[in-house]
This record gives C-alpha cells, structure tokens and sequence, in this order.
C-alpha cells in the first residue's frame, strides 16, 4: 500500500484499521516512488520508537535506502529526510547540545507578549474579511495565523509570513514544488541570521545565535527551518480542526454551554481526534531488531502513526469516551525529540479562535458538514475550507476593542520583560476570555 495514493490520502483512517488488521501494529507500506517503509499503528509501539533512540534513530544518514541510491534527487522526501545538522536528526550529545538552545531560547518568550501577538494578527485577519458577512476560516484565517506569529517569534519580517505559507504548504503535501519551496524557505532563514548577527533583537533567531552552545551559522538556519515548518503546519492544522469542531460538533457546544468543555479541552480533544501530523517521519532502525511481531532491517525507515496510535484499540477501546484533561496522546510525538514549542501552539489556537469567536460571535456554517473538503497531504490532514457566514461587521467598528502592540513594545514583549512568564517548564498557556465563548454557545442553544 502506497501512502501517497489519492485513495489513501482521501481517507486514511480506513487504510489505518486495514493494515492493522492484516499485519498488526506495525506494517508495511510504500512511499513516493514505491520506497519501502514501515508504518507504526500501535500507541506502544510508537513509543517505543520515539523513546529508544539505541534502537530507532533520527539520524537519517543510516537510511539503507539513500545509501543504495535508491532515493531520487527530487524526491519529496527529501526536504523530510535528508540530514542536515539540526536538532530534527541529531541524537546523544550532539541533540543534548542543540536541544539546550532551543529549550532557552523558548524560555525566553513572554507568554503574554506571545498572547497579544496572536491578539493583534487574528485581528488583522478578521478585519480582512469581517464587512464581507462571509469567510473560508481555512484560507482566511488558519492557513496564515500561525506563520505571522511564529515569523514573529523567530524574527522573520512580517512581509515575509505570506510566501512561506505557500512554501510550507508544499512541503507538507509533497508537492512537485517541494525541493524549490525548502530552498525558499532556508534562503529567507539565511538572510534573518545575517541580519540578526549584525542586529540582535528579542527573537528565538537572535538567542539561538548568541547561545553558549556557540551554534554556527547552518545549524541556526536550519533549527530554525524545523521549527518554522513543523511548528506552522501543526498550528494550522489545529486551529482548522478545532474551528471545524466548535460549529459542528453537538457534543462540544453543549458541553461549553453546560461549562463542562473550555475551549483548551476542545484543543485537546482534537489533538487526540484529528493530530495535525498523522505520519511523522521518520526515525532509522539502528540494526536489525523486531518491532510489533515485524522483522526489521537495520536502516529501514520507520514512520510513527500518530494518527492511528491514537486510536490504537489497545489504549482506547472507545474512541467516543471522553478524554477531558488527558495529554497522553501521541500529536506531538515523544521521549527526547518530544516538540518543544507545543505550548506555543496551544496559544495560537486557543488565542486566535477566542478572538476571532470574539469578534464575530454568530459564525455559521455555509454549507453541510458533509461538504466540507480536506486538504490532499499525506503526513498532515485538515481542512481544505470552512465556509462560514456571520453578521458583516465594518474594521474599524471593532478592531479598538483590542489592545494592540505598538512597534516599540513588540520586542520587549518577546523577551523577559514586564509581566513575563515563560514556557517551558510547567507553565501553562494563556487562558482566553472564556465569557465570550459561553456567551456564545449558550446563544446558539436558545
């Protein structure tokens, strides 16, 4: 079975029950271009690969595959699997040591600083379509929510974001255009580091570059890479879906109504439901070894199913049960390589959906939920659109209701200053403004 095959694309989940069914938690798949992998289905088995890097490692220059030549140059693989020297494949000290930077860099963010950035770009993009009395949630607001605040965050100019989210986007899918997009992406990246080392700011860029771990000038550009990349498609997926769930899902608005759900549990529930990145790729098979009643080669390449480890019957015999403040799943992998920056992501989301909700509070579907479409990637599944309507609404009439950060406060509120708390490290994200939400969901009940 091909991954990459429209019908598998299309509908995942039931390939997933399949190929559990026919070999278990662990099975074999295919590729672009009939590649050979294994597709890890078990919730155990996912992390056992993710945590026992002695016997599954991301360093990808084992892969038996690449070493035979079997891997085309254009291969959309590649941006995924070809090393580079970043945390994404490195293990041991070498991880240890880049892992550290990230980590500091991440502790310097101002949770609320990072809040009112997400405040003031969901804004912008509400007023973009608000006197139109109707939207694509999807392309006008998921799709470009998070690379304006993760640019941000990282220092990229904000007239970048819009051309990196094409790029991003291709990356994820596969697209013919994959290898042009990742080079457009670590040519903007190359640029931020120049000018960063001439003009350090408060930015994740300029602490990485000034770090004691003395990180040069490639390995800078290239954590930034993955953090741009992973981070924004994980973001966009979750803002997506969780839109999705809010306007069609009984279950949600009563329990909001009731007080039961706040929108993080909603968050959450998706993040269990629909995990942004249902395929992540990839780790390599340090030698042969089993998995799952599977022999495996040493060098194969191993996918983790985060999708369907999930789901996986043997920890959730009722995928219907509720799962209210549970953060056992598996959507943003695990063990060292665990994503850093979750957190983040969980404040984008819950920030931007309180804020856009916030602004136009009787948003209603404009189409059956059995028309909604979705996107066409293999290792990422959301929303292609989400047509909705709601009571046009002029910018101006609204956008004063909000605190926007002038340009002179932006960089302190990236950095230690007033009021901050950072993340990670046990601290939670920013709590929305869950009147409104209640507010909302009660009305929709009446």
């Amino acid at each position: 079975m091909n991954l990459f095959a429209p019908e598998v694309v299309a509908d995942p989940e039931t390939f997933y029950e399949r190929l559990r069914t026919e070999h278990g938690p662990v099975a074999p798949v295919l590729v672009a271009g009939d590649l050979p992998a294994w597709l890890v289905l078990g919730y155990r088995e996912n992390l056992e690969v993710a945590r026992t890097s002695t016997r599954f490692t991301r360093d990808s220059r084992v892969w038996n595959l690449a070493l035979e030549g079997r891997v085309p140059a254009d291969s959309p693989l590649l941006p995924m699997t070809e090393w580079k020297p970043m945390v994404r494949f490195a293990e041991g000290d070498a991880h240890r040591r880049l892992r550290s930077a990230i980590n500091d860099s991440l502790a310097g963010l101002n949770r609320r600083g990072v809040r009112r950035h997400v405040t003031r770009f969901a804004n912008e993009l509400v007023d973009g379509f608000c006197a139109e009395g109707r939207a694509d949630l999807v392309t006008q607001f998921a799709q470009h929510l998070p690379m304006h605040v993760i640019a941000k965050l990282l220092g990229i100019p904000d007239e970048a974001a819009p051309s990196l989210v094409k790029a991003t986007l291709d990356l994820s899918t596969g697209a013919k255009t994959a290898v042009a997009s990742n080079e457009h992406i670590v040519t903007t990246l190359r640029k931020v580091v120049t000018r960063k080392r001439a003009a350090p700011g408060n930015d994740i860029a300029s602490r990485l570059i000034g770090h004691s771990a003395g990180l040069s000038d490639m390995e800078v550009v290239q954590n930034l890479r993955v953090a741009l990349v992973i981070g924004n498609e994980t973001t966009v997926g979750l803002v997506a879906s969780t839109l999705r769930m809010v306007h069609t899902d009984p279950r949600c608005r009563a329990s909001l109504a009731g007080g039961h759900m706040t929108l993080p549990d909603a968050v959450e529930q998706i993040l269990w439901d629909e995990p942004p990145f249902r395929t992540l790729v990839g780790r390599w098979a340090v030698a042969d070894t089993e998995l799952g009643g599977q022999r495996i080669k040493a060098g194969d390449l191993m996918l983790l199913g985060l999708a369907a480890g999930n789901v996986d019957p043997a920890i959730r015999p009722d995928v219907t049960a509720s799962l209210l403040g549970n953060r056992s799943h598996l959507a943003f992998g695990g063990g060292a390589h665990e994503c850093p920056g979750q957190d983040i992501s969980r404040a984008i989301a819950e920030t931007g959906i309180d804020t856009l909700l916030g602004r136009l509070p009787d948003i209603s579907l404009a189409v059956p939920e059995s028309e909604l479409r979705w996107n066409s990637a293999w290792v990422t599944r959301h929303l292609a659109t989400l047509p909705v309507t709601f009571t046009p609404k002029p910018p101006e009439e609204t956008a004063q209701l909000f605190s926007v950060p002038r340009a002179s406060e932006a960089g302190r509120d990236l950095g230690q200053g007033r009021d901050a708390t950072s993340w990670p490290g046990g601290a939670t994200s920013p709590a929305p403004r869950w009147p409104s939400l209640r507010h909302r969901f009660t009305h929709w009940l009446r």
